[in-house]
C-alpha cells in the first residue's frame, strides 16, 4: 500500500507496530467449499500430468501446482455444481432414513451370512478401525519403538498388524510359514528375517507390547464411549454424539454412498462431478470407484443386436428362461447359465425389444446374445465408447469379462465411464471422452496444456437413433421435466448398485448408489432398485436446471432428427394387446408383497430369538 501511495509513512510505520490480529483466521479445509471430490480429483490428476517429461518448463523441471502462478481452466460449472450437490443430499436424505429404518433391529454385518462370511465382513470393519488416525496414533505409543530396533537394517520389511498376528501363531505353534505366506499374511522373501525376528531379544518386548496394545484398543474402541463430533445430513453436515470409536466407524459404514456426473455430450466437458456424500467423512470418490452396472449395460447389447446382428427393433421373444450351456456357440462356458428375470418371474408372454429394455427383461437379453453367438461383438462396441474391453483389474480379472453375465451388467466399470459411454447415444452416435481441464496457463499466459477430448465415431446415427428412441420410451411422461430426455436404470444382484443413466440433447447425467461394502444395501426391490435409489438425484438436477434461466440449460433443445432409415426399422407395432404396463404392474406388486412378507417373518424371529 505504501509503494502505490495510499498511506504515508508515518501511518505505515504506526501499522508495523500492532500486532497481527488472527483470531479470526480459520484456514479452509479441502472438504469445504464447493465440489471438494471435483478438487481432490484435480490435484492428483495435475501432479501426474505435470509428472511426464513432456510437460517439464522449459529450462528444465517440473511445475509446482501451488507455487508456479498457473491459471487452470476447469470445465466445472459452479452453478450446475451446486444443484447437482444438493439434488444428492436431499435424495441420499431420503435414502439414508429409508435404510435407517429397514435396519433398525438387524446387524448387516451378520444378516444372511454363514461363519465364513461374517468373519470376513467383520475383518473388513476391524481393518477400517484400525486404518483411523485414533488407532495409528494408540499404536504408535506401543509399538513404534520396539519395531524400529526390529527392522533397522530393514526398513522395507512389513510389519503390520496382520504381520505381528500371524508371527505369533507361528511363534506358538498354531501355523507355520508355508500358512501365513499362502493366505497371503507374509510375503516369502521375508521369510528369513521374520524366523531372526522370533529368534531374537526384541520378539518378546514386541509380543508384550502387542498383548497391551490389545487391552488399550479394547479400552479405548471398544468399552469407552466419547462425545464426538459424526456425519449427519443437517445443514451443519454434522452432528455431535456420545459413542465408541468402534461404533462411530460402523456407524458411519452403514451410510449409503452416491456418485453424480454431468456431462456435456457434444464437447465432452464435465460440469458437474459429486463424489458422495460427505467429503469430510467419507474421502473415498464414487465417480472412480469400480462397481457392476447392471442394467444399464443393457442398451449397449441391444445396439450391436440391432446394428450389427441385423436384429429388429420389433422382433419379439417369449419371457421365458433361456440358458447357455457348455459347448454353445463361442461363449467358453465351463457351466450351464440360465438367469432369472429381476423379479425372479416369467410371464411367458412376448416382447419386442422396446418392451424387453423398458421392463429391464433378462430373459430377452439373453436370449439376444444366444442368437450373437458370443459377447466379443458387443465388448467392441465397449470399446468404442471409451469403455477398454481389455482393462484388468487388481485381481487380473476383465473389467468387462468373455462371459455372457457381462450382458446383464456382470462388470467393474466407473461412473465416469458409463457416463463417457452414454454420451454417444446424446451425440447421435459419437462418443467423446469427457473431461474436466479446458486448458492450462502458465503465469505469463502461455498455454501449456489444452483440454482435448477422443472422439469416435461408434453408433450409425440411424441405429443411434433407434437407441435414443429406446431409452426415451423409458422414460415415458414420468419424469416431470420439459426436456427431450431419455434413460435406462440399473439394480444389481441383492439391491448392493442403483444406477440410472440419463440423456438429454444437452446434458448426460450418471448416478450411481449403494454402500461401499456390498452388504450395506437394501433387502426389497421396493427401496433397493435404481429407479428409487438413483434416478430421482438426474431428476432433481434436470428440474432445477429446467427451472433456473440464467443456468445455461437449454430443456427445448431436442436430439438430431433421425436419417430415413430409422423410420424403416421402427415401422411396427409396439405394444401388444395386453397392455404390458398392467402386467408389470402386477408383477412389481406381488414381489413386494412377497418380500414384505419375508421382512415380516424374518422380524417375527427377530423378535423370538431376542425374547428368549
Amino acid at each position: 500500500m505504501k509503494k502505490y501511495g495510499h498511506i504515508e509513512q508515518e501511518s505505515l510505520d504506526t501499522l508495523y507496530d500492532k500486532p497481527v490480529d488472527m483470531s479470526r483466521f480459520k484456514r479452509e479445509s479441502q472438504s469445504e467449499g464447493m465440489a471438494p471430490y471435483f478438487r481432490a480429483e484435480l490435484t492428483k490428476w495435475l501432479k501426474n500430468l505435470f509428472a511426464k517429461e513432456e510437460m517439464q518448463k522449459p529450462e528444465g523441471g517440473a511445475y509446482n501446482i501451488y507455487k508456479d502462478g498457473l491459471q487452470i481452466y476447469t470445465t466445472i460449472d459452479l452453478n450446475y455444481q451446486e444443484k447437482a450437490e444438493k439434488a444428492v443430499k436431499d435424495h441420499m436424505k431420503v435414502n439414508q432414513a429409508a435404510f435407517w429404518r429397514v435396519w433398525d433391529r438387524k446387524d448387516p454385518w451378520s444378516f444372511e451370512a454363514d461363519e465364513a462370511q461374517k468373519a470376513l465382513r467383520y475383518e473388513i470393519l476391524e481393518r477400517k478401525v484400525k486404518a483411523s488416525d485414533r488407532y495409528l496414533s494408540l499404536r504408535s505409543r506401543y509399538l513404534d519403538g520396539v519395531i524400529s530396533e526390529i527392522r533397522k537394517d530393514y526398513k522395507e520389511v512389513p510389519m503390520s498388524d496382520n504381520v505381528i498376528k500371524a508371527l505369533i501363531k507361528i511363534n506358538e505353534k498354531k501355523s507355520g510359514f508355508s500358512a501365513e505366506e499362502s493366505n497371503g499374511k507374509l510375503k516369502k522373501k521375508y521369510r528369513d528375517f521374520y524366523q531372526s525376528v522370533l529368534k531374537s531379544k526384541a520378539w518378546q518386548t514386541l509380543a508384550a507390547n502387542w498383548d497391551n496394545l490389545q487391552e488399550a484398543y479394547k479400552e479405548e474402541f471398544r468399552d469407552t464411549k466419547v462425545k464426538m463430533m459424526v456425519f449427519d445430513y443437517n445443514e451443519q453436515g454434522e452432528v455431535e454424539k456420545e459413542m465408541t470409536p468402534y461404533d462411530s466407524v460402523r456407524y458411519h459404514n452403514k451410510h449409503l454412498q452416491a456418485g453424480c456426473l454431468a456431462v456435456d455430450p457434444k464437447t465432452g466437458y464435465i460440469k458437474a462431478w459429486v463424489g458422495g456424500v460427505g467429503h469430510k467423512y467419507f474421502k473415498y470418490d464414487h465417480v472412480n470407484s469400480r462397481r457392476q452396472v447392471g442394467s444399464t449395460i443393457k442398451p449397449f447389447v441391444y445396439t450391436t443386436a440391432i446394428a450389427l446382428q441385423g436384429i429388429s427393433p420389433c422382433q419379439e421373444y417369449d419371457d421365458i428362461q433361456y440358458s447357455i450351456a457348455p459347448g454353445d456357440a463361442n461363449f467358453d462356458m465351463d457351466q450351464q447359465w440360465s438367469p432369472a428375470n429381476a423379479n425372479g418371474l416369467f410371464t411367458g408372454n412376448k416382447y419386442n425389444l422396446y418392451q424387453g429394455l423398458l421392463y429391464s427383461k433378462n430373459s430377452i437379453t439373453v436370449r439376444i446374445v444366444k442368437e450373437m453367438g458370443n459377447v466379443d461383438v458387443i465388448r467392441e462396441l465397449l470399446d468404442n465408447v471409451g469403455i477398454a474391453k481389455d482393462k484388468r483389474l487388481d485381481n487380473g480379472r476383465l473389467a468387462v469379462p468373455r462371459l455372457p453375465s457381462m450382458c446383464l451388467g456382470a462388470a467393474d466399470l466407473t461412473l465416469l465411464e458409463m457416463s463417457g459411454a452414454y454420451t454417444t447415444f446424446a451425440n447421435n452416435g459419437v462418443y467423446t471422452e469427457p473431461i474436466f481441464i479446458n486448458r492450462i496457463e502458465d503465469k505469463n499466459g502461455k498455454v501449456i496444456y489444452s483440454g482435448v477430448p477422443d472422439r469416435n465415431v461408434a453408433i450409425n446415427p440411424a441405429y443411434n437413433a433407434v437407441m435414443v428412441d429406446m431409452l426415451k420410451n423409458n422414460i415415458g411422461g414420468g419424469f416431470g421435466i420439459k426436456s427431450d430426455v431419455g434413460g435406462k436404470t440399473g439394480t444389481t444382484n441383492d439391491y448392493a448398485d442403483g444406477w440410472f443413466m440419463g440423456i438429454t440433447p444437452e446434458l448426460v447425467v450418471g448416478v450411481w448408489v449403494g454402500g461401499d461394502d456390498k452388504w450395506i444395501r437394501f433387502l426389497t426391490l421396493e427401496n433397493g432398485q435404481g429407479f428409487v435409489l438413483a434416478r430421482p438425484i438426474a431428476q432433481k438436477l434436470l428440474k432445477a436446471l429446467e427451472a433456473d434461466k440464467d443456468s445455461g440449460y437449454n430443456p427445448n433443445a431436442k436430439f438430431n432428427k433421425p436419417p430415413q432409415e430409422y423410420f424403416d426399422l421402427v415401422d411396427c407395432a409396439r405394444y401388444k394387446q395386453v397392455a404390458v404396463e398392467d402386467e408389470q404392474s402386477q408383477i412389481l406388486e406381488e414381489k413386494v408383497q412377497s418380500d414384505e412378507f419375508e421382512e415380516e417373518f424374518e422380524e417375527e424371529e427377530f423378535e423370538e430369538e431376542f425374547e428368549e
